[in-house]
Parts: structure tokens; sequence; C-alpha cells
């Protein structure tokens, strides 16, 4: 199993100088999740965005290192926004792979609960699932094409004709 960050909401952190949130080059809140599992998964950062920023360069890069990894078990921290976006993109590419979307509406930094919840239940899912492209987040579960996020409600839902 691998762990792939590509930022998003789950590890924005605040910048007091700009009163903003930013997503931040690093694997902080991956790790310190981990650490409090005691978990030993290998981490991977290679995009570090914001899902509203991520273009089809992005995405194909993903694609690219999901496909290089040896682990047939891959689980990708993204933004919530445009998750199905790249899910579907990582799916087309037919890989002989588990791959487990997830992320958080809430950052790390802000309230660790939901980001840790997630990610533990994506890595509990990963390893029960047979190969294919999911979403696994807010207690909602199964393939990126029946998971997706209402963003009139601010939730993920289950459903073929999820909006």
């Amino acid at each position: 199993m691998r762990i792939i960050n590509t930022g998003g909401t789950f590890n924005k952190r605040y910048d007091p100088i700009k009163g903003e949130l930013f997503v931040p080059n690093d694997n902080h809140a991956i790790e310190a999740i981990l650490k409090s599992l005691v978990i030993d998964i290998p981490l991977q950062g290679v995009i570090y965005k914001d899902s509203l920023e991520m273009d089809n360069h992005d995405r194909a890069l993903l694609g690219q290192t999901i496909m290089l990894s040896d682990e047939k078990t891959i689980i990708i921290i993204h933004g919530t926004d445009t998750m199905d976006l790249s899910a579907a993109y990582v799916s087309s590419l037919a890989l002989d792979k588990v791959i487990v979307f997830t992320g958080a509406m809430i950052p790390f930094s802000i309230d660790p609960i939901e980001a840790t919840a997630n990610l533990s239940m994506a890595i509990g899912y990963a390893q029960g699932a047979k190969n294919g492209v999911y979403i696994v987040i807010q207690g909602v579960m199964g393939n990126f094409e029946h998971v997706k996020k209402n963003k009139s409600l601010g939730r993920f839902e289950r459903g073929v004709n999820v909006l």
C-alpha cells in the first residue's frame, strides 16, 4: 500500500501573515495521522494544490505516479471539489490496482477528526477492495461513479444519480 498526497483542504493550514488558508508543500497532516495510528505506509507527495486549481497536466502526473508505483493498493489524498474528475481520469487508465480517493471538508490543522477518520476508513476499505477506483469519505464509500460530492449540501453521497 502507498499513500499519494495531492494537497486539498485535508492539508490546508492557516497563514497568520496573509490571513488565509493555503496548501503547504509537505505531508505533515498525513504523517501525523499515520503516527497516531501506528501504521507504516509509504507516503509520497506530488502536486500540493487545492483541487480547484488542478488541471489535466496535474491529473496526468498523478496517473503517471500511480502507474510507476510498485504497490498494488494506492490511497490518494485529494481535494473534494474535483476528486471525481481525477478519479474518472485514473479509472480511464485501466490499471490493475486498487485506488482509493479520500480527502476532507475541514483541514486537519483546524480539526483533525474528519481527516483522520477519512484516511482510516480509506486504509481499511482499500485492504478488502477489488481492483478499481473508489471514493471513501465521510462514511460513504464505493465506486467513484456512485460516490459524489453534493455541493449544495456540502457532503458526499452514494447513488447512481448523485449531483
